[in-house]
């Protein structure tokens, strides 16, 4: 993924209003970001509204910013849920049904699309084995890495090509 700036990431929203773009939070270590060539996309959680979180992916080369809502359900340490994306399972809440608004009218009308993500957004990091999930948490797979994030990157296609139908 290309870095972004403020600009990038504050107009690359579809699913949400020009107003509502330039006042959600951004993420606080924007400007650290080092680590680029390792996102597929760039999540990140409303600190001030735990239910809501942000991602920006590239498609065709351009940014495409997505708003989320969290389910608010918390499940038990022993329970273990398996995010859609990157295939890692989690304990507890670290596995949570997001959905989006759709983009244009269908949106307006309050049609939405969900998939089950890791609460952190870090999908790209688990994949790539940069950040280690809970014991457990990543299957032994005879996928290379780079299968890995062909796949995780086609199911983020697969989820944002549903927010324009």
């Amino acid at each position: 993924m290309n870095p972004l700036t403020e600009r990038d990431i504050r107009t690359s929203f579809v699913n949400c209003s020009k107003g509502e773009a330039k006042r959600l939070p951004l993420p606080k270590d924007l400007a650290e970001i080092d680590h680029w060539d390792d996102l597929d996309f760039l999540g990140w959680c409303d600190l001030s509204a735990p239910a809501r979180s942000y991602l920006v992916a590239e498609r065709e080369g351009v940014p495409v910013g997505v708003t989320l809502r969290s389910s608010a359900t918390t499940r038990g340490f022993l329970r273990r849920s398996m995010c859609s994306l990157c295939l890692t399972t989690h304990p507890g809440s670290g596995v949570a049904l997001m959905s989006a608004r759709k983009a244009g009218p269908a949106g307006r009308d309050g049609n939405s699309v969900g998939l089950y993500l890791c609460t952190d957004l870090d999908c790209p990091l688990y994949v790539r084995g940069k950040k280690q999930p809970a014991p457990g948490g990543r299957m032994e797979e005879t996928l290379t890495v780079e299968q890995q994030i062909d796949r995780t990157r086609a199911n983020l296609d697969a989820f944002l090509d549903r927010l324009f139908v």
